[in-house]
C-alpha cells in the first residue's frame, strides 16, 4: 500500500479519533456520570475506545486492553465496569489506541491489509476492518456530541483532518 493512501486514510481515521477525543474534553463533570439516559457519557467512550483497540489487534483471541480497563464489553450480559472510568483514564486509552492506529495504518502492507480478520460479527479484511472501525469511532463521538447538545447546548470543534 503506497504512503500517500495510507496518508489519506490516517488523516481521516485520525480525524475521528480527535473528534472522539473533543467530545470526551467538552463534557462537564456533571454529564460524565448522569445516569439519566440509556448509557452514561463515560460508557459510551469507553465502549468506543475498547472496541477500537480489539478491531485494531492483529490477534483478536489473546486480545486484553491495557489496565485498568478489563474484557467487561465481551460480557453477552452487558455488565458494565464498576466503578466507572474518569475522563483522564478514558484521554490515556484513546492515546493508546491513537498511536495503535496511526501505526497499524503506517505499516500496512499489501498483503495485511487484504488479511482476513475474524471477530464476533464474521470476517472480512484488515483495510475494511479500519474503515468499519472509523465508521464506529465517529457514530459514538456523533452520539456524544449529540448528548452534549441536548443536556448542556454545547459542542465539540469538527475536526477536518488528522495531522499527519
Amino acid at each position: 500500500m503506497d504512503l500517500s493512501t495510507k496518508k489519506i486514510i490516517w488523516g481521516q481515521f485520525g480525524a475521528a479519533i480527535d473528534t472522539l477525543e473533543n467530545a470526551i474534553n467538552a463534557c462537564p463533570d456533571d454529564l460524565w456520570f448522569d445516569n439519566s439516559q440509556y448509557h452514561q457519557y463515560w460508557y459510551i467512550a469507553s465502549h468506543a475506545l475498547f472496541w477500537l483497540d480489539y478491531y485494531l489487534s492483529e490477534d483478536t483471541e489473546k486480545f486484553k486492553p491495557p489496565a485498568p480497563f478489563g474484557m467487561e464489553e465481551m460480557d453477552p450480559a452487558g455488565v458494565i465496569p464498576d466503578p466507572p472510568y474518569s475522563k483522564e483514564q478514558l484521554l490515556a486509552y484513546l492515546e493508546h489506541n491513537r498511536k495503535k492506529c496511526r501505526d497499524s495504518i503506517f505499516s500496512m502492507t499489501d498483503e495485511l491489509a487484504d488479511k482476513p480478520h475474524n471477530f464476533r460479527k464474521g470476517s472480512i479484511c484488515f483495510a475494511e476492518l479500519l474503515l468499519y472501525g472509523m465508521r464506529h469511532v465517529q457514530h459514538h463521538a456523533a452520539q456524544l456530541n449529540l448528548i452534549l447538545r441536548q443536556k448542556n447546548d454545547i459542542g465539540s470543534p469538527w475536526v477536518f483532518q488528522a495531522k499527519i
